[in-house]
């Protein structure tokens, strides 16, 4: 079972909640408020109306009372300090991640190769003045000194330090297995490795700069809508500064009535500006960082977790993702003349030596259904024959008597090239075999083929259901496997996927790519090969399995640590839920500007316009009470959203119809009526407290 790397990290921690109240404070610098264009302007409202109330202290030269405008510029300096309070405390699990990382960063020996021919002449060094090249000898019990590529040896490799899993995993030479990270150790055997990374350049120090929230980029999509509430903040200044002018028109026409207020100016531009959604948009990206981080993926940046929120195409290695990836024999068929049990036992044979799931399952299917057991059989003197892609066959040589199993095509043409003849009845064996999803080996003995041994692959549990809920979602899923199409075609139907690419190639998967992006889709892919890496570069989202070859990984936007396949329909799932959280705490937010125009605009005009005294429809007790209350829900609505922004909105497998219907009724509707329902009750505590 997946653990995941986040340390156990709660913002209601009081040390924590200290670090980010401290933190909030550390921000109310003009470069940093420059950052957020809206928070900006409140910054400036807060720091006008302090002064305002420091020369009404010295010479007081308006009607207004001193305790309303420091009331309105502490309510004001709230806002921009609750606005970063949100900003650290989303960034605190960042940053507890970072430090759990340092910590296991750790400088070791390490054993320096001059060449790989020779493993007991090393120097030990080190690990910090190891350069990209170096070989290196690790040995069972030693901690891997960088991040390498493995180029001689098998062992088993302990990564709980930065995946949280505590099962050791296999790395090995060649393949796809062979990149190992530094700061993992090494439990069994022996590995010689190549340094493929600088010191400071390593995974973990890449991962260290990623997770600390303060050095997030901002994303398209975000600076995309900081522009467009700068834009919409920026009217409402000017609307605002018209105002000045239009009520002292207004005074001098009616002989009566006061000039509104510089204080009440901006307590107007601060609740009508969209300040909610502006003091947490930063709050809410960080958010979807850290989330992806609670499973266990890496995000390169956030551009990557917003593109995964709008995909619409999923390529899925059918090998791994699918299925289990372990083909199993699960039955035997003979040709016409030939016993059960002696393709059964030719079968085992040139199965014996065969490390592979697939050939470690034919020899446990001919002991359980024939009783044929390996320890039968002397191998002296044997001569086994290793599978190679040229050939695509194995087995084994007993004298004069050569058995071998492979790939229908591979065996044919290997008999034919002997002298022999593929009897035709087992044609029609192969191609139900290859029609029902099933893969079929043939095996021969000398220049007769025996029969052909059906091998399974295994669709995972629960994959259709999942795949259903993408759909749901609008997203196509594609497999992509090597298998013919006939293969193709039965794991497809079954897994539940919407099409296939079978017998794709490197090539093939980069042109599909291409295909749907130049149709204006966007892909997502996971993989972890070399062989992969061009399609993962040029996919929108791009996940690689920590597993995965060096290639792979620098190709990638992300880095799945638990090297699990199906992980990307979760991604894709966090991705949705970052841009639905976004989206429904903008709509909240500015649906909040209709009870503030109620209370606001009324007690700002009333003196010198009674009639709008009609719409103070909350029935608010005075003027000053009014937008007074209005500033102090505008500050504390960002209180009450900070859990919604760092959780994010419950996600659910809709169509984006269904999401925008709902969204409008929840924070559409809501964001209308809890601002009359808030404003309401603090206009009555302030009452009720006689501070109006």
């Amino acid at each position: 079972m997946t653990s995941s790397t986040t340390p156990s990290y709660s913002a209601s921690d009081p040390a924590n909640l200290w670090r980010a109240t401290v933190s909030a404070f550390t921000k109310l610098t003009p470069r940093y408020q420059l950052r957020n264009p809206v928070m900006f302007c409140v910054y400036i409202s807060s720091i006008l109306t302090s002064l305002i109330y420091v020369q009404q202290l010295v010479h007081r030269s308006t009607q207004e009372a001193p305790w309303f405008i420091i009331s309105t510029s502490v309510w004001l300096w709230f806002t921009v300090i609750f606005a970063n309070f949100a900003e650290s405390i989303a960034e605190g699990r960042g940053k507890a991640q970072a430090d759990s990382l340092r910590q296991s960063r750790r400088d070791t020996k390490a054993k320096k190769l001059a060449s790989a021919k020779d493993r007991t002449k090393f120097k030990e060094v080190a690990s910090t003045e190891l350069r990209k090249g170096d070989l290196v000898l690790v040995e069972a019990g030693d901690f891997i000194p960088g991040d390498a590529q493995v180029i001689q040896g098998v062992a088993s490799v302990d990564e709980s330090a930065i995946t949280g899993e505590s099962a050791p995993v296999i790395r090995e030479s060649g393949g796809d297995r062979d990149s190992v990270t530094g700061g993992t150790r090494l439990v069994s055997d022996w590995l010689v490795i190549r340094i493929t990374a600088n010191p400071g350049e390593m995974f973990i120090d890449k991962m260290i700069h990623l997770v600390e929230g303060a050095t997030r980029q901002r994303t398209p999509n975000e600076i995309a809508l900081g522009i467009l509430l700068a834009a919409m903040t920026i009217i409402f200044l000017i609307v605002t500064m018209t105002l000045w002018p239009f009520s002292a028109f207004g005074v001098e026409k009616a002989g009566g009535g006061a000039v509104v207020s510089i204080t009440v100016l901006v307590a107007l531009l601060v609740c009508l500006a969209p300040t909610t959604i502006g003091g947490l948009i930063s709050a809410i990206g960080i958010a979807g960082m850290n989330r992806m981080m609670r499973v266990n993926v890496i995000a390169m940046s956030g551009r990557a977790v917003e593109a995964s929120g709008d995909v619409n195409v999923l390529l899925l290695d059918k090998t791994g993702t699918i299925t289990h990836g372990n083909r199993r024999a699960v039955n035997f068929i003979s040709a016409e003349g030939i016993a059960g049990a002696d393709l059964a036992r030719a079968a085992e044979l040139s199965s014996l030596a065969d490390e592979t799931p697939e050939g470690k399952s034919i020899v446990a299917l001919a002991h359980e259904k024939y009783g044929i057991a390996p320890s039968d059989a002397s191998t002296d003197g044997w001569e086994f024959i290793q599978f190679t892609a040229e050939t695509r066959m194995s087995g084994v040589a007993i004298g004069n008597r050569r058995i071998m199993k492979g790939a229908g095509d591979a065996i044919e043409q290997y008999i034919k090239s002997i002298g022999g003849m593929m009897p035709p009845t087992l044609n029609t064996a192969v191609e139900q075999i290859a029609r029902s999803g099933g893969t079929p080996l043939l095996v021969a003995d000398g220049q007769q083929v025996l029969g052909v041994v059906h091998l399974k692959d295994v669709v995972k549990s629960g994959i259709k259901e999942r795949l259903e809920a993408l759909r749901k979602m609008g997203i196509k899923s594609i497999m992509i496997t090597g298998d013919n199409p006939l293969t193709a075609s039965a794991i497809a139907a079954e897994a539940g996927v919407d099409d296939f690419l079978a017998q794709a190639k490197p090539e093939d998967k980069l042109r599909l790519i291409r295909e749907k992006q130049q149709g204006g889709e966007m892909v997502a892919m996971v993989g972890d090969g070399t062989n992969d890496a061009p399609a993962l570069a040029q996919s929108d989202v791009a996940v690689c399995m920590n597993s995965g070859t060096q290639a792979a990984k620098e190709a990638a936007n992300m880095i799945d640590l638990d090297s699990d396949p199906t992980k990307l329909i979760e991604i894709v799932e966090i991705g949705k839920q970052l841009l639905m959280t976004r989206g429904a705490l903008t709509t909240f937010s500015i649906a909040n500007d209709i009870a503030k125009y109620f209370a606001i605009i009324p007690a700002a005009f009333a003196s010198t316009y009674p009639v709008l005294m009609m719409f103070n429809i909350m029935r608010l007790t005075s003027p000053m009470s009014a937008i007074l209350s209005a500033v102090i829900f505008n500050a504390l609505i960002i209180v009450f959203l900070i859990p919604l922004s760092l959780r994010g909105v419950a996600y659910r497998p809709d169509s984006a119809d269904a999401l925008l219907a709902r969204h409008s009724l929840i924070y559409g509707l809501g964001g209308i009526l809890v601002p009359f329902i808030g404003i309401k009750t603090i206009d009555w505590l302030l009452t009720l407290a006689g501070l109006v």
